[in-house]
């Protein structure tokens, strides 16, 4: 409506030009919703000035077809509609990128869902592929039924393909295979009837029924767009942020959609880094002050507060890295990373028996205190070490094996491990150095007190 509108001032404001002049200038491409301001703007600054510069005003031309161009992209990015050529349906959606949109009925007593998804081409030789992932919300695993060109005869075709790990890693062609979905009926058509054909911008609408599980309506939907297919083999998409976020998940009962996936990334990176520092990074350094700085009779007491207010802070770090790793596991149905999971459980349940171990923290004249630090000392070491190795699980987890983030880590935690050594050997030097001293005391040969070995024992 805002387009119809629009040119009809247009033609108002140009119409005593000549029919022909009207034809040819401007092009009727520029006015496609999917053209650039530059095709506006060279149309202006090329046109005769006999012609245009003394009926209208340069600066309110170029606005009004400005505002055209603006208004014409933002009504078509955010419409959807759920009347189609075919059928009409009972819900739609405008899905988060790639101007797609998509409209269903979903049949509660059979368990059956009609959907229509509705995108756009960005080549003529390209592709548009809409599909569901039974497990989780990303592309790996995606059930898709892909829409392009028929390389022979040019009309437009839609076959069924299953995106296994090693399409993503473009080891092998995307090869068109039946579908382990209980796919009842799907077909193709473009935007404009048979006569229709694949350009830029083209709309395509793929149609499908499905039968669902039963009680089982969150549906993982992906969809994408693609530049070239070799023969009848899709190759990869853009990898730009906006082609990497084609995934939703909508309850198609009740139309509602489920935590997105920039959510639920933003969560895994604060779920990393809170675990990194907490478990990785806080609790070795607590247990760092403990070993080697308790031996320093200067600091008195002070070693003891920096060790429990170190590990105390580093565990409710984790306790929270803790609650977003549930959390992820809640939102991320069918993603289940067994190792990197129980290593967690383990770690969190050791670092809560060393925590509560405090309140339980016998006397040094209690006969039990010896108990009590045998205790202290195998758990907090193992909960440091399993804090450590699920960090490198969750590296892996999160696909970052070979990544900066990691390195970082190795770099930090060498630091430390370096550290570590240095501080024993030297602890070990001294210990031998009082070892000497005490026994040269006890054969009179030198005077001094039994304190300071005690202290390294």
């Amino acid at each position: 409506m805002i387009i119809a509108i629009s040119l009809h001032l247009l033609g108002k404001i140009i119409s005593p030009l000549p029919p022909k002049q009207i034809l040819s200038y401007p092009p009727k491409s520029i006015f496609h919703p999917s053209s650039s301001f530059s095709s506006f703007s060279s149309f202006i600054l090329n046109a005769p000035s006999h012609n245009l510069c003394h009926r209208i005003m340069l600066p309110q031309f170029v606005i009004l077809l400005f505002l055209i161009c603006c208004c014409s992209e933002t009504a078509y990015s955010s419409h959807c509609t759920t009347s189609t050529s075919i059928k009409a349906f009972q819900k739609c959606t405008s899905l988060p990128t790639q101007q797609a949109s998509m409209a269903w009925t979903f049949h509660p007593h059979n368990a059956t869902l009609d959907i229509a998804f509705f995108g756009t081409f960005i080549s003529p030789t390209g592709w548009v592929a809409w599909g569901i992932n039974p497990t989780s919300p990303e592309m790996t695993g995606t059930r898709t039924l892909i829409a392009f060109p028929n390389p022979n005869s040019g009309q437009i075709i839609l076959l069924p393909f299953i995106i296994d790990p090693s399409v993503k890693l473009q080891k092998d062609p995307l090869l068109s295979r039946p579908l382990d979905l209980n796919l009842l009926s799907s077909s193709v058509a473009l935007y404009g009837g048979k006569m229709a054909t694949v350009h830029d911008g083209a709309t395509v609408q793929i149609y499908a029924t499905l039968k669902l599980v039963p009680n089982k309506t969150r549906i993982h939907f992906i969809w994408n767009r693609g530049l070239y297919v070799q023969g009848y083999s899709p190759t990869i998409h853009p990898t730009t942020a906006n082609d990497l976020s084609s995934i939703a998940t909508l309850d198609v009962l009740s139309g509602t959609a489920a935590a997105t996936p920039s959510l639920i990334g933003a969560m895994k990176t604060a779920h990393g880094i809170i675990n990194a520092v907490a478990w990785g990074i806080l609790l070795p350094i607590g247990a760092v002050v403990a070993r080697y700085l308790r031996h320093i009779q200067a600091l008195g007491p002070a070693w003891f507060y920096v060790h429990a207010g170190t590990q105390l802070f580093g565990f409710l770090l984790g306790v929270v890295g803790f609650g977003l790793g549930i959390r992820l596991g809640e939102l991320s149905s069918g993603v289940v990373y067994g190792q990197h999971r129980k290593l967690g459980f383990a770690a969190f349940s050791l670092g809560a028996l060393q925590t509560m171990a405090l309140l339980f923290r016998p006397k040094t004249t209690n006969k039990f205190r010896k108990y009590w630090k045998s205790y202290h000392h195998f758990v907090g070491y193992a909960c440091v070490v399993l804090g450590v190795v699920n960090v490198f699980q969750g590296f892996e987890a999160m696909g970052m094996g070979r990544s900066y983030p990691k390195l970082s880590y190795c770099l930090c935690l060498s630091s430390l491990i370096g550290l570590c050594i240095a501080l024993e050997v030297n602890s070990w030097v001294i210990f031998c150095r009082k070892s000497k001293e005490e026994k040269m005391r006890r054969e009179g040969l030198i005077e001094g007190s039994d304190r300071e070995i005690e202290s390294y024992r």
